[in-house]
């Protein structure tokens, strides 16, 4: 993002939003499906009671990457919104740039370095200071999976990717699309980073797609990755390319796809769909990462805004995410954990109890990873090279030496 701003942000960088009416936010975000609006409907009612509008601002797609353009682009032209959905690194970059506006008294006041576990609020601060609030903790690797279809097929919920190749078959065998997937870029990254932490576990992980160490990447590790990879494109329907993530979930719900592996967003749409956990759908962890958790934490950075007003409302809002009913039915909607410690557990379903407990198991075991397929792990420009090695891969014939050599290359070109 840096390379795409800079030249234009010396000019800008101090620009600020022009003044909105009082008490009002204009919010840029990509949540549009059913449980992500939601969500997103019961944050404006809560802003709404504390005297604040919503002007809403979303563009769709499950990445975020079409949001992600449109902000640089409005942030360029001196035209920032108020607040938008931004993650991880990409924090760090807008703040280095000088968009971002402070919003540490309101943590203070609030004993956010208290109640925020230490992963998730070092990734708001940006030179010490709060600059975003998170709504939530996501589990990624999740395999979402429709008891009905395996009994029908004579099939049982794979734990490690040599068992998932039998049971897929046996699901396509039996008539059904095993793997429910949507042939988008972060999508493809998703299924990849999934593979990476089951064939190589959470070392190798970090070494690799954390670090970007090239040894760790050009290693005959990265090679089984592509492998296993690689044997998933024979388990996606011929209509997968640019099927939206909610719509292949939908395939799941309905009974014509077996599994899908998607973060737990995807709770949210059977949720919205009248399903229940255990019954109707089973989650559990991607194949071979039941020990280990990528965590996606989405957040709402605040941009520097120009009267009191404005800044004033932008304090409201960040407070208001934080608070308990928030963070609790934000996140019963959503189907991610809330963000802060020490929230009652009992509304959650079972698979709410599973990530609380498998969160605070691997931050223990060393086993607690950044999600590098959602802005969480690496720089923006390295995030892109995995995105485009992983999606060209499962795209075409390529074979899992090809994989490795065109992912090395693009990262060490990213770096």
């Amino acid at each position: 993002m840096k390379t795409k701003l800079t030249g234009l942000a010396l000019a800008t960088m101090m620009a600020v939003a022009p003044s909105a009416q009082a008490g009002e936010v204009e919010v840029l975000h990509w949540w549009t499906s059913g449980g992500e609006a939601t969500s997103v409907a019961f944050l404006k009612k809560q802003l709404a009671e504390s005297g604040v509008d919503w002007v809403d601002f979303a563009v769709a797609g499950g990445g975020g990457e079409s949001a992600m353009t449109v902000l640089k682009s409005r942030a360029i032209s001196g035209n920032s919104p108020t607040a938008a959905q931004i993650k991880g690194p990409s924090i760090q970059e807008w703040g280095e740039l000088g968009f971002l506006s402070s919003i540490d008294d309101v943590a203070k006041a609030n004993n956010w370095d208290e109640i925020l576990p230490e992963v998730v609020s070092d990734v708001m601060k940006y030179n010490g200071e709060y600059v975003a609030a998170p709504v939530n903790v996501h589990r990624v690797n999740w395999l979402w999976a429709n008891p009905e279809v395996f009994r029908k097929a004579g099939a049982t919920i794979p734990t490690t990717w040599d068992d998932f190749m039998v049971q897929a078959q046996k699901l396509k065998d039996a008539g059904y699309i095993a793997l429910a997937h949507g042939g988008q870029a972060w999508q493809d990254a998703t299924v990849f980073e999934a593979v990476v932490l089951g064939v190589g576990g959470a070392d190798y992980y970090n070494k690799a797609f954390v670090q970007a160490d090239m040894n760790a990447l050009n290693s005959a590790t990265t090679k089984e990755v592509f492998e296993t990879f690689g044997q998933l494109r024979q388990f996606v329907d011929i209509n997968s390319p640019g099927r939206d993530w909610n719509l292949a979930t939908s395939m799941v719900i309905k009974g014509e796809a077996g599994m899908q592996i998607m973060g737990d967003w995807a709770k949210g749409e059977f949720k919205v769909a009248g399903k229940n956990p255990g019954t109707d759908y089973v989650c559990v962890a991607a194949p071979g990462t039941s020990g280990a958790y990528t965590f996606n934490v989405d957040s709402f950075a605040f941009f520097n805004q120009s009267d009191a007003e404005s800044t004033q409302a932008q304090k409201v809002m960040a407070k208001e995410i934080l608070s308990t009913d928030f963070q609790r039915v934000f996140n019963l909607n959503k189907g991610s954990i809330p963000a802060r410690l020490g929230m009652a557990r009992t509304e959650f379903d079972s698979c709410a109890h599973d990530s609380m407990d498998a969160f605070v198991a691997s931050s223990a075991s060393g086993s607690l990873v950044p999600s590098f397929a959602h802005g969480m792990a690496v720089s923006e420009a390295i995030s892109g090279a995995i995105y485009d090695s992983a999606t060209q891969f499962f795209n075409s014939d390529d074979s899992a030496s090809e994989g490795v050599a065109q992912l090395v290359a693009a990262v060490a070109a990213a770096k």
